[in-house]
C-alpha cells in the first residue's frame, strides 16, 4: 500500500477554487492525496482527470479513489502530454481545438513510497540496482548514465540538476571506478559520491549523496523538460478564471514555474502617467499569491520532507 504524506494539501486544493461541476487535472497523482480532496468536492458532471506514469501509484489510486469512480479518470502518462490527453477526452470542452479545464495541479518531485521502496533505486539509504525510473517502461536508467555517459556529461548534470559544487570530483571518481567494473548499485554510487566530497563538506547539509541522486533522478526522467513543456500547455488549457496550483521542491523547479508564469503576466508598456492602458499588451495570467506559500511549522514537524516545498498559484484571465 502507498504510504505518502501529501504536502500543502489543503492550500493547493483551496487555491484551485473547486466548483462542484468543474473539470480538474491532477498532473501528479502520486499517493492520491490531492486527488482525494478534489474528487470529494465534485458532483456530476464534475470530473477529475488524474495523471501518473507510475503503475504502483495508479493501482493504489484505483482503490483509494473508488468512492469517487463516477467522477475520476485515471490515466497513465507523463504530464508533458496533458494537452494531448485532454484533447482525446470527450467530456472536456474545446475552444478552437484547445481543451479547456477549470484547474490544474502539480505536486512535483519523487513521492515518499518511491523513495522508500528499495528496489526502485531512488534512495541512497538502501542498496538496490541503479534504476530511478518513475515509469518502469522508460528506456533510460541511472545505470545507463553512470556507466555510459562521459565524465563531462555526468559532471554537468550533477552541477546543473543537483547544484553539487564537487561535481567534477564525483564524476572523475565514477569514471575511474567503472573502468575497473560496472557500477551496479545505489550503495556503490553513494560511496563514490561520498569519496568525491571533502570530509569537511560532508559534515553539514545532510547525506553527501543527496544532491547527486536528485540530479540523476531528474536526468533519468527528464523532469525539468517535462515540467516546462507541461506548464506551458497548462496555461493554454485553462479556461478563463481557471487556476494552476504548483508545488515545487527545489530551486530549479521553482525557477521554471516563476519564469513561465512571468511570461504570461500582463506587461503594460504605457508611460506610468497615462490614465489608462493604450498599448493593448494584455497578459494571459495573474498571480494569486505574489510570494509562494510554504509549509507551516506543524506540517514541517509532521513531515520533514516538506521543508523545501513552495506553492505558486496563477489564474487565467
Amino acid at each position: 500500500m502507498f504510504h505518502h504524506i501529501t504536502v500543502l494539501k489543503e492550500e493547493a486544493v483551496e487555491g484551485l477554487r473547486i466548483k462542484p461541476d468543474g473539470i480538474y487535472v491532477d498532473c501528479t497523482l502520486g499517493g492520491a492525496g490531492h486527488s482525494s480532496v478534489i474528487a470529494s468536492q465534485l458532483k456530476a458532471p464534475g470530473l477529475l482527470i488524474a495523471l501518473d506514469q507510475d503503475d504502483t501509484a495508479l493501482a493504489n489510486a484505483k482503490v483509494k479513489l473508488a468512492p469517487y469512480e463516477d467522477r475520476v479518470r485515471l490515466i497513465k502518462t507523463n504530464f508533458r502530454y496533458i494537452e494531448e490527453v485532454l484533447r482525446d477526452l470527450p467530456e472536456v470542452p474545446q475552444v478552437d481545438g484547445i481543451p479547456q479545464v477549470d484547474g490544474i495541479l502539480f505536486d512535483l518531485g519523487v513521492s515518499s513510497p518511491q523513495l522508500d521502496e528499495a528496489d526502485r533505486g531512488f534512495s541512497y539509504n538502501h542498496d538496490a540496482p541503479l534504476d530511478m525510473r518513475m515509469d518502469q517502461e522508460g528506456m533510460l536508467t541511472a545505470y545507463d548514465i553512470v556507466n555510459t555517459w562521459s565524465e563531462q556529461e555526468i559532471a554537468k548534470i550533477l552541477f546543473e540538476y543537483g547544484e553539487e559544487k564537487f561535481s567534477r570530483r564525483i564524476a572523475k571518481n565514477i569514471i575511474e571506478a567503472r573502468n575497473a567494473a560496472p557500477i551496479e548499485t545505489t550503495g556503490q554510487l553513494a560511496e563514490l559520491v561520498k569519496e568525491g566530497i571533502p570530509a569537511a563538506a560532508r559534515r553539514t547539509g545532510g547525506h553527501p549523496a543527496k544532491r547527486s541522486f536528485q540530479a540523476l533522478r531528474i536526468a533519468v526522467n527528464d523532469e525539468l523538460g517535462a515540467f516546462e513543456e507541461a506548464l506551458n500547455k497548462t496555461v493554454r488549457c485553462l479556461a478563463p478564471g481557471g487556476r494552476a496550483s504548483v508545488i515545487t521542491f527545489h530551486s530549479l523547479e521553482d525557477r521554471i514555474c516563476k519564469q513561465i508564469f512571468a511570461q504570461y503576466i500582463e506587461k503594460c508598456t504605457c508611460p506610468p502617467d497615462f490614465p489608462m492602458c493604450v498599448c493593448g499588451k494584455k497578459g494571459t495570467l495573474k498571480l494569486v499569491n505574489r510570494k509562494p506559500y510554504i509549509p507551516s511549522q506543524r506540517e514541517l514537524d509532521d513531515n520533514p520532507r516538506s521543508r523545501s516545498a513552495k506553492l505558486r498559484i496563477a489564474e487565467k484571465l
